[in-house]
């Protein structure tokens, strides 16, 4: 017998012993980075106290007692009571949902209309994309804050005034990042071999090309949430955010500073919240980023 006879048989076994290797795969790589792991999870306790948190307390975040007012930590009101003898630690639940819901909005306002701004600049360019591109740099040249103030003005503080403002601003960046990403794979060959086989721009845009920019639009997503968390507490801070008695993280940790010395605990809790979130969000980004662009995470 010959040896070449042994030959198929080893090429047919190389290709058997190739198919056994397995690519890591997007769940393998999030979950090699512990933090992001850390993160999702801070993220996923924070959304669960948000929503039940304030079903398990015996008060509600308006409820007044100035019998107990600047109470400690205790078993009756485990976060304490603030000035008013409100529970602070129903308000700090309360303000999640607020403040949480106020994040996710952004992130939503930021995804619909970034993404469709960006998608139409990149993709058609030339006088499109610089009018467009012009458009966002004029807006993005004007603070957020001059926006709130004019619309405190026309319509009132509360959260409207807010997520109107959000929605006018957030979604420049995400607009920026979808152009520049299409911008580079609208020159591709599969893309040039759509549009010379008479496919709708439309449909080579939402199914040829928006699908190649999903990891850095879901980054984006993502970090965008704790930045409007946190403008939303910065706004309620300075007093252009939520009513009262309404609670944000923002109106708590503004509450506190004035009692900082003698009841710290009521600056405590509520900044906690806001950093602990804050973290967590920044945690889940970078392990989206090291999911979706691996060069850019082992870096």
């Amino acid at each position: 017998m010959d040896r070449n006879d042994f030959l198929p048989i080893e090429r047919d076994t190389n290709i058997r012993e190739s198919s056994f290797i397995v690519r890591p795969n997007w769940w393998q790589r999030f979950k090699v980075n512990r933090l992001a792991v850390v993160g999702a999870c801070i993220i996923a306790v924070m959304i669960v106290l948000a929503i039940f948190g304030p079903m398990i307390s015996p008060y509600t975040y308006a409820d007044q007692s100035l019998v107990d007012a600047n109470q400690s930590p205790s078993l009756s009101h485990w976060f304490g009571t603030d000035t008013l003898g409100r529970d602070i630690y129903t308000r700090v639940m309360y303000g999640a949902r607020i403040s949480l819901t106020i994040g996710i909005v952004a992130a939503l306002l930021n995804l619909v209309i970034g993404v469709i701004y960006g998608g139409i600049a990149g993709y058609f360019g030339g006088k499109i994309d610089r009018i467009m591109m012009a458009i966002v740099d004029v807006l993005y040249g004007i603070p957020l804050l001059l926006y709130v103030i004019l619309l405190m003005v026309v319509i009132g503080p509360g959260l409207t005034s807010i997520f109107i403002a959000l929605g006018i601003a957030y979604w420049l960046n995400m607009a920026r990042i979808v152009r520049s990403q299409i911008v580079k794979v609208r020159e591709e060959e599969y893309i040039i071999a759509a549009e010379t086989m008479g496919i709708p721009k439309w449909r080579i845009l939402w199914r040829h090309i928006l699908p190649n920019c999903v990891g850095p639009i879901i980054i984006t997503l993502t970090l965008a949430i704790p930045d409007a968390i946190f403008t939303e507490a910065f706004l309620s801070f300075i007093g252009l955010g939520v009513n009262a008695p309404m609670a944000s993280w923002g109106v708590l940790a503004s509450d506190g500073i004035s009692s900082m010395r003698s009841y710290p605990f009521q600056l405590i809790f509520p900044a906690l919240a806001i950093s602990v979130t804050m973290l967590g969000f920044v945690f889940l980004g970078d392990g989206l980023r090291n999911v979706f662009d691996p060069k850019e995470g082992d870096r």
